[in-house]
């Protein structure tokens, strides 16, 4: 009886604890394949870039990180895709080719390599808004 008691006790405690509030996540999905045609597939945010310490390190799809490269880590576009990625402040662009996995830091929606941001201008700045667009899956 006592065991009996005890069990229903610590059920009701667990059930008090249970949260019918859904945790918020948030999932980047990767475009519908029928959007993975020319330009379909257009994104703005922040743009970082790798810093050497990455420098020939593995890549999400196995190759070695090359910061001279014009590479860079998207979450969810296929590797090997081809990106037109823009800096907002000064419009200048570059073409990158998608070959790893991130940003992982919050607000970020590609990092790129050292090569590319030279050519976006934004070294002196680490972090700033652009747009990319995909030019080929």
């Amino acid at each position: 009886m006592y065991r009996s008691l005890l069990l229903l006790g610590l059920f009701a405690v667990l059930a008090g604890c249970a949260s019918n509030t859904p945790t918020t996540r948030t999932v980047t999905k990767p475009p519908a394949s029928n959007d993975r045609t020319e330009g379909a597939y257009t994104a703005t945010g922040n743009a970082s870039f790798y810093g050497s310490q990455h420098q020939g390190q593995k890549t999400a799809n196995g190759e070695r990180f090359d910061q001279n490269a014009l590479t860079a880590a998207h979450r969810t576009l296929p590797f090997g895709s081809r990106v037109q990625v823009t800096n907002l402040r000064n419009k200048k662009t570059v073409e990158v080719r998608i070959n790893d996995r991130g940003p992982f830091a919050r607000g970020r929606i590609i990092d790129i390599s050292k090569k590319a941001a030279e050519q976006l201008d934004m070294l002196g700045d680490g972090v700033v808004p652009v747009s990319i667009k995909l030019l080929s899956p």
